[in-house]
This record gives structure tokens, sequence and C-alpha cells, in this order.
């Protein structure tokens, strides 16, 4: 924050000097033989100038002032002459200003000091006053030039700004996150005091680059890369990482933050946050290591499942061929739980995330062979989760099972094109088979695996299925609601 009373560094002060200095380069004038007219053409560019200027003797006797001093105390050049000029100041503030004046005389030094002067009005007002000496060839001060720079704006604005920082502090420390922000070039100069309880470093200790630390040493270059990138785009912050806390141990935390632009869109200052996820982070792990022991249970079950149906078969022969449609069925089954069930980033499977076209493509990876081509998956792509995938799982498989049995897939020229369209909650799946056996007339038996679909579409997925059987192939549409195949899609 800017102080008033840090006059060195203070916008006013700065205001001030360069205005005087590069106006009329006092501090280089000395009294010669043309002293008198630089004199005048001072005068004469002082008029004119939108600020209260002065002259004053070596004794520091005031003997000239400038039309806008007149302006705004309305006092005559009788009454201002000399010492006169105390009567515009603040009784409580004048020995002060007394003080600090007979000082600059006596030393010969420059004067500088902030104080109220009366206008016309009575409305006291702040003064930013410099005084300088001009001296002659032997060094004896002839002359005293001042300004007086009214600074009221400037310090309602540093108070607004005082004002503003105070009330972000207390904000920011009654918050339960931890909070900090940075210059735009990414230097870090403010934490709050929920950052320096978690950590319990000594304050102002991690200002600048200190802060990356405070991170584990495997997490650092990743956040330092991710911080760089941040500063170089604008881009919002966030990553996980861990923060070493005042135990000694770390702690994951979720990092946060966004850039504060101006009008013109720069970059003034970014904001972050650090929230401690730690004991949901632990949580999601423990979740994690129970879903893959529940999924490995549940997969052992396929297995034990499909081993009895196996023996089964080998006990009955002439059962064989309907217990290996039951062993593709389960087999669907399980694709498709590894497919919908929850997953981390350690347990995802190769196939991408859970999609509906991902499903479909995993589904349907046996009937591709050598040919990429021979199964085409296009359209719109929704979410699903168990909700959806055993059901669709179900359906797919009886639809490619008889199309490798009877239709486009037992044919090496034959193809299947699905189509997804979404409108809305609603969702259509278009199987269309060609390059396969010509269909001559519309099958009139019904299978137990038709059943089955239309069970799981109807029943299950609240959806329709109808064929067409073309001649040049059969076209399966399936209707569903979109909030069917997964809980999140129809929101």
């Amino acid at each position: 924050m800017t102080c008033l009373a840090d006059e060195a560094n203070s916008p006013p002060r700065r205001y001030a000097e360069g205005y005087w200095r590069a106006a009329l380069r006092l501090e280089d004038i000395r009294a010669d033989a043309d002293s008198e007219a630089i004199e005048q053409d001072l005068v004469r560019l002082a008029n004119f100038l939108p600020t209260l200027c002065w002259i004053a003797r070596g004794d520091g006797y005031l003997i000239w002032y400038n039309a806008r001093w007149y302006d705004y105390s309305g006092t005559t050049p009788a009454q201002m002459e000399g010492w006169g000029w105390q009567a515009v100041h603040d009784p409580a503030r004048l020995p002060d200003v007394m003080a600090r004046w007979t000082a600059a005389i006596a030393a010969g030094e420059p004067f500088e000091m902030i104080f109220p002067l009366r206008a016309a009005d009575g409305v006291f007002h702040p003064f930013l006053t410099r005084i300088v000496p001009v001296r002659d060839a032997t060094g004896t001060i002839v002359r005293w030039f001042g300004v007086n720079t009214e600074i009221g704006g400037q310090i309602r604005a540093e108070e607004a700004l005082q004002d503003s920082e105070a009330k972000f502090a207390v904000l920011t420390d009654a918050m339960p996150q931890m909070v900090w922000s940075t210059l735009p070039d990414g230097f870090h100069d403010y934490y709050n005091a929920q950052w320096y309880a978690f950590t319990g470093v000594p304050e102002g200790s991690t200002d600048g680059e200190g802060w990356n630390g405070m991170f584990h040493p495997e997490d650092q270059d990743r956040a330092w890369t991710r911080w760089r990138h941040s500063l170089a785009t604008g881009e919002p912050y966030e990553i996980e990482y861990r923060l070493r806390h005042n135990s000694g141990e770390y702690r994951w935390v979720l990092g946060r933050a966004l850039p504060v632009r101006d009008s013109q869109g720069a970059i003034t200052r970014w904001i972050g946050t650090c929230t401690d996820i730690n004991e949901a982070k632990l949580a999601a792990e423990h979740n994690e290591l129970l879903n893959r022991e529940l999924s490995h249970r549940i997969k052992n079950i396929f297995a034990v499942i499909s081993g009895l149906v196996s023996f089964t078969g080998r006990q009955l022969p002439e059962l064989r061929p309907f217990l290996n449609e039951l062993l593709g069925r389960i087999a669907a089954l399980g694709r498709a739980h590894e497919f919908a069930r929850p997953h981390s980033p350690h347990s995802a499977p190769d196939f991408g995330e859970s999609h509906l076209q991902g499903l479909l493509a995993e589904l349907l990876e046996p009937y591709r062979s050598d040919d990429a081509d021979r199964v085409a998956i296009t359209g719109d792509d929704v979410a699903i989760d168990d909700r959806g995938a055993t059901p669709i799982a179900l359906v797919v498989h009886e639809l490619a099972t008889n199309a490798a049995k009877y239709g486009s897939l037992s044919a090496p020229e034959g193809k299947v094109a699905i189509d997804i369209a979404r409108d809305g909650d609603a969702l259509r799946i278009v199987w269309t088979e060609s390059g396969g056996p010509a269909i001559a007339e519309t099958p009139t038996r019904t299978g137990f695996g038709t059943h089955l679909a239309e069970l799981s579409v109807g029943r299950q997925l609240g959806g329709s299925i109808s064929r067409d059987w073309r001649a040049e192939g059969l076209q399966a549409t399936i209707r569903l609601d979109v909030s069917r195949v997964h809980r999140e899609a129809g929101t």
C-alpha cells in the first residue's frame, strides 16, 4: 500500500517534483547579470501554471504569488506579502510548518511537506509543497521558489485503496481457504492468514518464488510448468499438488487462480486459492480400491458362470449350440461392465471414456477382423453408465451374432453401419447391414435372442426396437430416452 507519509515514493511527490523540475529547472538558476530577466520570465510562466506558485527572498520573506494562488485563497497581494501566508494555514498545523520552513532557511536546503491550505470558501484542502533555493555566484541564497500542488484527489484515492485493501484482507482472512495474489508477472506478494496457519512458515518467507519450495519435490516441476503456462497465456490456473503442512507432512491441495484484467483486457493481478483436499483425496483412493476389488469379484462371477456353462455343454453336447450363444452374451455383459463401471486414471481401460460410441466399438471389435471399415459407427455421442451399458450390450450382441450367422457379417464383403442421432431427450440408434446374403422375405420365427433384445430395450431402457427386413440387409432402429442410458445425460 502507498502511504502519504512516505513522501519519497508517493505519486503526488513524484508528480510535483517532475512537473516543477521540467517546467522551471529552478535548481540550475544562478543570480548573474541576467537574473532579473530570468526571474521575470519565470514569473510570466508561473502565472499560467495550474498550480500555486510563489517567490520569497533569501530570508524567507514572500514577495510574489501567481494568479492561481489568489484565485484559490481569495486573498490580495497586500494580505499575503511577507509572512501573511500564515493566515491561510490550519492553526493546528502551522507550528510544524513554521518549524520546517525556518529550519530549511537556516540550513539552506530544499523543503518539502504536506499540509492543508484554506480555499476562498473556507474549506481546507491538502497540498504537497516543495521549495527550492536559488543561489548567486558566491553560493548565497537570493531567492526561494515554491510550488503548492493540491493532492486531495490522490489522498482520497489512496484512502479508498487502503480501505479496499483492508476489507480484502479482512475478507480473505475470514475465509476457510488459503488465499494468495501475485503481480501480473507471477510475483507472489500476498497470502492470507490461513496460508500461514496451514504452512506454519514465517510471514513473507514465501513471497516471490519461495512458494514452490513448499510443494512436494515430485510436484514442483509440474506446478512450475502449469503456472508458467497460465502466466504466458492468461488461462486459468488449476492443479492438484502436495503442500507441506505445519506438521511436516505433505497434504493434497487443489490450487486455482484467475487473472484480474483492466478495462483494456491487460492482466493487473492474479488471485488464487489453495483448498485442502487431502481427506477427499484419501477417500477417493479408498473408494477406487473398493471399486476395483468389487469389479474383480464381479468378473470372477462372470468367469465362474462361464465355466459352469462350458462344463454343462461338455456334459450335454446337444445343448452346446445354445450354451455357446449364452457364453457370448455373458462375455458381452462382462465387456459392458468393464466399460461402464467407475474408473480412476489408473484403472481406466484403453477403449476410452464411457460414451456410447466407445461401448459399441468395444463390443463390435471382434467382428472387424482385418477390415477397419467393416463396422462403421457415426453420428452423435452420449455418455453412458452401467444403467444403459448392460441392456445395450445385450441388444448389440444379439444383432452382431445374428449378422455373423445369417446377415452381412457372414459374407466377406458384408458391412454394418451404425448411426447415432440425438434430438433433445430422444436418442435413435440405427443398425444397417449391407453386402450380405439377400433377404427374400421377413422371417416368421422369433428366436430367444430377439425376445431378449426387446425385453432389454423395452423393460430396462423404456424404449423400442423395430426391424425393417430389406432385400439388401436388415435395418434395426432402437429408440431410447437419453436419461435412461446415463443418469446425468438428460440434465
